[in-house]
């Protein structure tokens, strides 16, 4: 059992930044680095989207194509904790942020993460 906080969301301006940060708790016997982690988002009335993925040693890193270039994630194995450092935000990316763990290969699809954090909501003013 893996059980997922995320923290940071707020309000900002476009073209500010922030900076989410998931700590997961894991069981005893269980390690952090055995799960990819994924950062999701879901807007009112939309379908929760891809937002950025990074595999167990943090090696290798995914995104979705709305976020390229503007987003990074992160992780500290160490510390059992996911980052998603979000800059020249805009308005379309207000959304609840979620935080994911899969126990598997990469994959693009919420319905295949096995945890999910409760969100934070990221709200960027024009």
């Amino acid at each position: 059992q893996v059980q997922l906080v995320e923290s940071g969301g707020g309000l900002v301006q476009a073209g500010g930044s922030l900076r989410l940060s998931c700590v997961a708790s894991l069981a005893a016997g269980d390690t952090f680095s055995t799960y990819r982690m994924g950062w999701f988002r879901q807007a009112p009335g939309k379908e929760r989207e891809f937002v950025a993925a990074i595999s167990w040693s943090g090696g290798h890193t995914y995104y979705g194509d709305s976020i390229k270039g503007r987003f990074t994630i992160a992780r500290d194995n160490a510390k059992n904790t996911v980052t998603l450092q979000m800059n020249s935000l805009k308005p379309e990316d207000t959304a609840v942020y979620y935080c994911a763990a899969r126990y598997g290969p990469h994959s693009d699809y919420a319905s295949e993460y096995d945890y999910w954090g409760q969100g934070t909501q990221v709200t960027v003013s024009s």
